[in-house]
């Protein structure tokens, strides 16, 4: 076997592994989670820094699929006043593997300040945007899935897993059926 071949197995593997301990370990919490989302009277905004954002992005365009009006705000844009797009009617989804993304923290004060619930999307449940949260959904990564063991791989794969069950399980509490898609 080649090395490329073990080393693909090996990424599959670890990433199979990040998807079975987070099935395990979805709690309450997600529960909690679909329920804001359904008295959600705005938006889905989702935001993300680096490799997150682009899974969030993905996932933005998910829920704007199933029926719940989505959109994506790029956390350092943000700052530059495309804030001005959240309401106090939205929830916010924020991805951030180390929940200590300057770009998003530096959000949380202003999504207080305009009333918008918010949901973080971690592996660390101590971290500044898990603190700040409304609700925490833990993604239970250990490691990466890279050679070097932090390149984004495993935790952006349990993101992205994370934000289609939310997307589903909201889809089906609001009656979304087929015809409607």
């Amino acid at each position: 076997m080649s090395a490329a071949l073990k080393r693909a197995r090996r990424v599959l593997a670890i990433e199979q592994q990040a998807l079975q301990r987070l099935s395990r370990r979805l709690d309450h919490r997600f529960e909690q989670a679909v329920n804001l989302l359904s008295k959600c009277l705005g938006r889905v905004v989702v935001t993300g820094m680096g490799k997150p954002g682009i899974i969030g992005q993905k996932i933005s365009a998910t829920f704007s699929s199933l029926g719940v009006p989505s959109l994506w705000l790029h956390p350092a844009e943000a700052a530059h006043g495309d804030l001005g797009r959240v309401t106090g009617q939205d929830v916010v989804l924020a991805l951030s593997h180390s929940g200590e993304s300057e770009e998003l923290i530096h959000l949380l004060p202003v999504l207080k300040r305009i009333g918008a619930k918010l949901i973080a999307v971690t592996s660390r449940p101590g971290s500044r945007l898990a603190r700040q949260a409304d609700v925490v959904l833990k993604t239970f990564v250990k490691n990466e899935a890279s050679p070097w063991g932090f390149v984004p791989t495993a935790s952006t794969t349990a993101m992205l897993a994370l934000g289609d069950a939310l997307a589903v399980a909201l889809s089906e509490k609001r009656g979304f059926t087929s015809k409607d898609f």
